[in-house]
């Protein structure tokens, strides 16, 4: 979309890689989509906890995920028309289940909207987005952090942003959103050695 190396956004078969870093970067991909006439598409939001909803207490590394984040990140985006927001757990995901992911993909499912976007914990979000295939007729994006997105270091803004953009711009189907590329569901995996998201 442009010729500085800084600031790309790239197709790549089904993949989208955000070239840089920074929250700039991921809000500016936000503002393509609605550049591209998309705002007014209709968004709703579910969010399941995650680090990106944590609250730590001390240096030990006590914790318990807090109240959703979405709602101050999309605020601090500047973001006219905020979407519908709904809290569906507050759980680490290493902590949900077979049936929470059947309270995930039924509300995704009931829901009108035709684009969703999920927050989720990092661990397993690939085993929900996974659980999310076959719902026809919706683009349904999953993201999250690896930093809480209370953090002023947190990865969450600049996942979110991108998320936002890609719930927006991508064709119906399950993606995944992480380290700066939009995957699809069944093309990616968390590598759990170096902490980040790669294709398969």
């Amino acid at each position: 979309m442009g010729t500085r190396r800084d600031w790309r956004v790239v197709q790549r078969g089904h993949l989208f890689d955000v070239g840089g870093n920074g929250i700039a970067r991921a809000l500016a991909f936000a503002g393509l989509a609605a550049a591209a006439g998309a705002v007014a598409m209709t968004i709703a939001i579910f969010t399941t906890g995650g680090t990106i909803d944590k609250v730590y207490f001390d240096a030990k590394g006590a914790y318990h995920v807090g109240a959703p984040m979405v709602r101050e990140l999309l605020v601090h985006a500047r973001l006219q028309d905020l979407p519908e927001i709904v809290e569906l757990l507050r759980k680490d995901s290493l902590e949900m289940t077979d049936a929470d992911r059947l309270l995930v993909r039924a509300a995704v499912a009931d829901c009108e909207a035709p684009r969703v976007l999920v927050t989720h914990g990092t661990d397993t979000m690939v085993e929900t987005a996974r659980a999310l295939q076959g719902i026809g007729g919706k683009t349904i994006v999953l993201t999250g952090a690896l930093q809480p997105g209370r953090f002023a270091d947190s990865d969450a803004a600049f996942n979110l942003g991108l998320a936002f953009g890609a719930v927006q711009l991508c064709p119906p189907g399950v993606y995944v959103v992480a380290n700066g590329t939009v995957f699809p569901a069944d093309k990616v995996r968390k590598n759990l050695e170096l902490n980040r998201f790669e294709a398969v």
